[in-house]
């Protein structure tokens, strides 16, 4: 299904997107655009290449064939820290929290990175005052800003998940890259980031993978579905969840019509 036309300039374009290991086709002519502001869902069936999509997005993995264009750049052969520094921060599965460092320690560390510092001085970036002023702001976003002297090796798991969400926002990103934000979090964590991500759409752009389709289709303002590495559709929401190949990929062929039932998928 070819994807809509936006009515205003996408901050992320891709284009034919294509990557195989071996004889299997990962992604395979993928296309999507993402406008600015509110959060765009890739939901998808196991196995349906959405880790390699996200790779390749951040960086991390260069495609076969195709084009991706970052905020009106061509970004395909840049590697992750020269996207970084354009503004698009992928957060969760690539970032790395130190446990040994303290809160704060951990967010100004991302700030140093954004500006090019080096890492080989870990201990300066906290004696900083401008790092710190940043990463600050950044975790009173994200709510932790009372535990910005604890030991982040001391958080509980959601915790980790809103400093981890704190780095991404100390880039100051035009576009935010969450990765299963919500992977291994229990109810009341996931209440709490699910709140969290509503807050922050409001002023950010994020892209969104994600397995917990209540999450999804409670935050999402448009979907992409990945189906065996095609994207079989990108609509709003409830068009999304109304859809018959949709429905089909994820329920099978006789799925009957009604709500979806509740839960993660393809995990």
């Amino acid at each position: 299904m070819p994807e809509p036309i936006l009515d205003v300039e996408p901050i992320l374009e891709v284009a034919g997107l294509r990557k195989r290991f071996g004889g299997l086709a990962v992604t395979d002519d993928v296309s999507f655009a993402v406008a600015p502001g509110g959060i765009h869902a890739i939901i998808g069936p196991n196995g349906a290449g959405k880790t390699t999509l996200i790779h390749q997005l951040s960086g991390s993995l260069r495609p076969d064939a195709g084009r991706i264009r970052f905020a009106g750049r061509d970004v395909t052969s840049l590697p992750p820290q020269r996207r970084a520094r354009l503004g698009l921060a992928r957060s969760f599965q690539i970032t790395s929290v130190i446990p040994g460092f303290p809160v704060l320690e951990n967010v100004a560390l991302a700030v140093q990175g954004r500006s090019g510092g080096s890492f080989r001085f870990f201990r300066a970036a906290a004696g900083e005052a401008r790092l710190n002023a940043v990463a600050l702001a950044a975790l009173d976003q994200v709510g932790l800003a009372g535990r910005a002297a604890a030991l982040a090796g001391a958080l509980s798991h959601g915790e980790k998940r809103q400093l981890e969400l704190a780095m991404a926002l100390a880039m100051q990103p035009k576009l935010l890259l969450l990765d299963e934000p919500l992977a291994g979090a229990g109810p009341e964590e996931t209440t709490r980031l699910v709140a969290l991500l509503s807050a922050l759409k409001r002023h950010h752009t994020i892209l969104l993978v994600e397995h917990d389709m209540q999450a999804v289709f409670a935050l999402a303002d448009r979907i992409s579905v990945l189906v065996y590495g095609r994207i079989i559709a990108t609509d709003a929401p409830d068009a999304i969840r109304a859809d018959a190949a949709v429905r089909a990929a994820y329920l099978g062929e006789d799925a009957p019509e009604g709500e979806w039932p509740e839960g993660e998928w393809g995990a």
